[in-house]
């Protein structure tokens, strides 16, 4: 896969004015699918093995172990039983290849594809003995992977109906563990991803704001603590809060649980000075009408806390309808 759309940094995010010089050349660009920068394999490799390890248990693979013969080979199908987005198949494909690294796994449909029902989105070919034991960890990761990116893209397309220049992020609303793999899931359904971590940017919140006294004194101390590449953002739930954040120069401004008529005062305010995020309990239905207000950025929670996995599954044979097994000296045809 040609390296694509990469992450957002909290030092490349933009305003809407900012970004409109150059909207007819990235629209008239884009592709359908969107191309992403493969993930390096230190960041899921140790987790799949985690994964694999909980699964094997203390005993191995006592069904499997007991029915294939060790030198057995298999072929089978990747299928999307839903259509949806892709996401993940090289974390999959890595729950294969750990347990044998003869296991052979090409992709069909990439990353950042759609793929319809039915569809194989990739095949595995090797040792049968790898491809059973590691079916559920493959699938499971790829499902709620391939989920998060077709939640995402839904979004991201209503979105784009109502505000083309509006971006949707991502949370650290993550599953403990899987952060990275989810944050690139939300990247293939097309969204962009908000703050890696706390060490990354700095977001004061209201609990921040309660402890410092208020938007200026939290401003300034962080002002004196961190890094001059680092940027600011403070959370604001009324106007009043808007103007103080916007005279301490923040970079950024999340606008919480804000209606409709706040969120357009408060860009109308706000006129470009600092990236405006809107944020609380933003549904699919709710996110166009949120967008056209004229907010840079939309951050959702619940493309990752609250996905449903699409339904993907592992089936033995090939699209014809080939031999299930062989022997490992045949081959496989």
């Amino acid at each position: 896969m040609r390296p694509g759309p990469s992450p957002v940094p909290a030092g490349r995010i933009t305003t809407q004015a900012a970004r409109a010089a150059a909207a007819p050349a990235e629209r008239a660009a884009a592709a359908p699918a969107v191309e992403l920068e493969p993930l390096s394999p230190l960041l899921y490799e140790p987790l799949v093995r985690r994964a694999l390890e909980e699964d094997l248990g203390r005993a191995g693979d006592l069904t499997t172990d007991a029915i294939v013969p060790a030198d057995a080979v298999a072929r089978a199908r990747i299928v999307a039983r839903a259509p949806g987005r892709v996401a993940g198949l090289a974390v999959a494909a890595a729950a294969f290849r750990l347990l044998d690294p003869a296991v052979e796994v090409t992709v069909e449909v990439p990353d950042g594809a759609d793929a319809e029902a039915g569809a194989t989105l990739a095949t595995v070919a090797g040792p049968a003995r790898a491809v059973l034991t590691g079916e559920r960890v493959a699938l499971n990761l790829l499902g709620r992977l391939c989920g998060i990116a077709t939640a995402t893209r839904e979004v991201v397309r209503a979105v784009e109906a109502a505000s083309p220049l509006c971006r949707v992020v991502d949370t650290r609303k993550t599953t403990p563990g899987l952060r990275a793999l989810e944050k690139y899931a939300v990247r293939a359904g097309g969204g962009a991803n908000h703050r890696f971590g706390l060490d990354d940017a700095v977001l004061v919140k209201d609990n921040h704001l309660a402890l410092a006294g208020g938007v200026a004194a939290a401003v300034e101390r962080v002002r004196a603590r961190v890094g001059h590449l680092v940027r600011v953002e403070v959370e604001v739930d009324t106007l009043e809060q808007l103007d103080e954040a916007l005279a301490a120069g923040v970079d950024a401004v999340l606008l919480d649980n804000m209606d409709l008529p706040t969120l357009r005062e408060a860009v109308r305010r706000t006129a470009g000075r600092a990236v405006l995020e809107a944020s609380g309990g933003i549904t699919p239905e709710t996110a166009p009408e949120i967008a056209a207000t004229g907010v840079d950025l939309l951050s959702i929670g619940r493309l990752t806390h609250s996905v449903e996995l699409l339904d993907v599954a592992l089936e033995l044979g090939g699209a014809a309808g080939g031999p299930l097994l062989a022997k490992a000296s045949a081959g496989i045809q």
